[in-house]
């Protein structure tokens, strides 16, 4: 499959790709721990819902940061956080939890960039099935993800069981 036209300046780098775009270069890595307070600040800046109660308290993201299922991964620029993408999988289908890039870095292929390096990566462990959940409210992501790729399923209603109604 070709590279998304925002994607063809890419280059890998070990386990990180360097993005060039429009001489700024963004490089996709892992992210850590040591990202959190970031990651806080880049999900209100991009307008998500931030659980500091629940599922994306500072405890809990370090323990899906080293779990086997996890693909956290960060895009930066000059050492600042402007994207970031939270890959899962089950050992049979990968998830996308949640994508974000920072206002002044979107429709700059930096999500394209994030998701392809989750799918890659997922693909490596055997992964052939991705999805995302996309939030009713959250057209700008129903309109990028169906942009590189992803389709609707009108068969599949999505059911959740919450320990905590904060997670």
């Amino acid at each position: 499959m070709p590279l998304h036209p925002r994607l063809a300046g890419a280059i890998s780098w070990g386990k990180l790709r360097i993005m060039k775009d429009r001489g700024a270069q963004v490089r996709v890595r892992p992210l850590t721990i040591d990202d959190y307070d970031a990651l806080v600040r880049l999900w209100q800046e991009g307008g998500l819902p931030f659980r500091p109660d629940g599922r994306d308290r500072r405890e809990r993201v370090a323990r899906e940061l080293e779990g086997p299922s996890s693909v956290f991964l960060g895009a930066e620029e000059d050492g600042r956080l402007v994207g970031a993408i939270l890959g899962t999988h089950d050992g049979r289908k990968g998830w996308i939890n949640r994508l974000v890039v920072a206002p002044s870095h979107r429709r700059k292929g930096v999500g394209a960039a994030l998701v392809r390096e989750v799918e890659r990566r997922l693909a490596e462990l055997g992964i052939e099935v991705i999805a995302c959940l996309i939030e009713d409210w959250n057209q700008d992501s129903v309109e990028f993800f169906a942009a590189i790729g992803y389709v609707y399923d009108e068969e599949v209603l999505y059911y959740s069981k919450r320990k905590d109604p904060r997670s």
